[in-house]
Parts: C-alpha cells; sequence; structure tokens
C-alpha cells in the first residue's frame, strides 16, 4: 500500500483506489493531497506484485483480468487497516479513477463507510473487470454518500446512472465535464474544479 499521513490532527481517512495504470505519479500526489487536507490516506496496490505505472496497452491487459472480488478484498483491507488507526467507519471515505472509479461506486453499493467517489469511472453499462458489476445494475443500492465525476463523451450513459443512483436511499450527485474523452480530469481547469469538489464532498459527508 502506499500511504500519507497528515501532519496535524487526523480527520478521518481516505481509500484511493488506482487507475489500470497502476501507481502512478497522479496517484501519488492525490494521496499526498488528501493527507495535506489532514486525512489519513492509504492507496491499496490492487494488482498482484508489480503495481507501478506501466503503459495503456498493458494496462487494460492487466485490467481484463482482474477479479472483481480481489478488488473488493485489496479495499477491505484498506478500510481495516484505518479501522486498526482508530478511524471509524462513518469517518472512512472511498475515492477511484477510471477502474478504481467503477469499484469506487461498487463499494459505495456494498459497505457502510462515509462517503465515495468515482472519478471518470469506465464500466456503467458493461463491467469494468470480471468479477464486477455494471455499475447502472448497483447504483440504486448505495449505501453511503456518492458523488460522480465523468467527461460528456459518456454523457448518454452517465444519464442512465444517474437516473439508478436516484433510486438509492442516500444523497448522490453526478456531474458531467467537456472533455474529449472520458478522462477529463487530465485538463487542468476540469481537475482543479473536480479536486474541490471531492474535498467538498469528504468535507459534508465525513463527520
Amino acid at each position: 500500500m502506499t500511504l500519507a499521513e497528515p501532519h496535524g490532527v487526523i480527520r478521518g481517512g481516505i481509500v484511493v483506489l488506482h487507475e489500470e495504470r497502476g501507481i502512478t505519479e497522479t496517484m501519488r500526489a492525490l494521496v499526498s493531497g488528501l493527507a495535506d487536507e489532514g486525512w489519513l490516506t492509504v492507496a491499496p496496490h490492487i494488482y498482484d506484485g508489480d503495481s507501478t505505472e506501466t503503459d495503456a496497452d498493458t494496462a487494460r491487459d492487466r485490467a481484463s483480468t482482474l477479479s472483481g472480488d480481489s478488488v473488493l478484498a485489496h479495499t477491505d483491507i484498506a478500510f481495516g487497516w484505518l479501522a486498526q488507526h482508530g478511524i471509524e467507519a462513518d469517518r472512512i471515505g472511498v475515492v477511484g479513477f477510471e477502474l478504481g472509479g467503477a469499484v469506487s461506486l461498487v463499494v459505495a453499493a456494498s459497505r457502510d463507510i462515509g462517503a465515495a467517489v468515482s472519478v471518470a469511472g469506465g464500466g456503467i453499462l458493461q463491467p469494468a473487470s470480471p468479477g464486477l458489476p455494471a455499475l447502472v445494475d448497483v447504483a440504486s443500492e448505495l449505501r453511503c454518500p456518492w458523488l460522480g465525476l465523468f467527461g460528456d463523451k459518456v454523457a448518454d450513459e452517465v444519464a442512465l446512472l444517474r437516473e439508478a443512483a436516484r433510486r438509492s436511499e442516500t444523497a448522490n450527485d453526478v456531474l458531467l465535464y467537456p472533455a474529449a474523452d472520458h478522462r477529463f480530469d487530465i485538463y487542468p481547469d476540469s481537475a482543479m474544479e473536480a479536486w474541490q469538489r471531492v474535498l467538498n464532498w469528504f468535507d459534508a459527508h465525513l463527520r
């Protein structure tokens, strides 16, 4: 696991679920940035063996063979690590990117934690990896507040996801950003605005 601790008082804990390419510099910066905001932050390495940054083709091959059960198991281990450090479930959040974004919603629909965020998550209509459900099939079962941030290239799919999430019994919000592809977060202006929304979501729900 990649870890980062706040310098001052610990407000709660955040689990970061990485993108298909593994623990990239972007993921490390996110872990550090969340710690700077007061969150004890942990990013489980959800691939067996090497989980460092790799090329796109290798990343897709690895993700296609990844078991949904194994991803959830890694997430649960991270939750357990935070619990061992005195963080109660209602002060634990999860944020994921791409493949991790899909897992983040699945976690929000199957675990009792404080809040969840999905950024550019795949697998909306078709599962992102074996063993994971399509997100539209579980969004109505959300058990914690969930925020979804997507590029508008997948607007039609996101509309179905938003409708499913609204049938749940917890707070949720889904936003679209202009982008040439689903990875809106690679564009500086969109990324900065989305980052602030992530922080605000955790500020509002992890108490």
